[in-house]
């Protein structure tokens, strides 16, 4: 088979073997990163889509609607605990967008336990939660 091969091809050229890149996939691969959604990283890059600025707006509604923060004089002698916004694309079962989140979230890891707070609550849930539990108590 050996021989074969260097009958029709001749023998190699270097014992080297070079690699390059497939240029002609290159023009596919940049239209294929064009079509996928990104999730911004920052706040500026996010407010300059409007689709992230939607997100934006409805999050802020939801965090007025339902009270979730108070605004309250900052203590003299307490830190503040610092937030930021993250930002996901949520995808339907067949792939594609379904939807642009945005959430509010503080970094609590920047809190000292006894110093910044004496103890944790969070009122979450998930459906699939509940329904084992009521399915126990029927």
């Amino acid at each position: 088979m050996l021989s074969d091969a260097r009958e029709n091809v001749g023998e190699p050229s270097s014992q080297h073997i070079q690699r390059r890149s497939p240029e002609q996939y290159t023009g596919y691969m940049a239209l294929v990163r064009e079509c996928v959604e990104t999730e911004p990283s920052s706040f500026e890059e996010a407010v300059q889509q409007q689709v992230w600025v939607d997100a934006l707006v409805e999050e802020y509604d939801s965090i007025v609607r339902n009270s979730v923060w108070d605004v309250v004089p900052r203590p003299e002698k307490n830190s503040v605990v610092s937030s930021r916004w993250l930002y996901k694309v949520k995808h339907a079962t067949d792939g594609s967008v379904e939807k642009h989140k945005a959430r509010f979230v503080a970094c609590g890891f920047s809190r000292v336990e006894r110093i910044d707070y004496d103890e944790n609550f969070s009122p979450i849930a998930r459906y699939s939660s509940i329904r084992s539990m009521l399915a126990l108590l029927a």
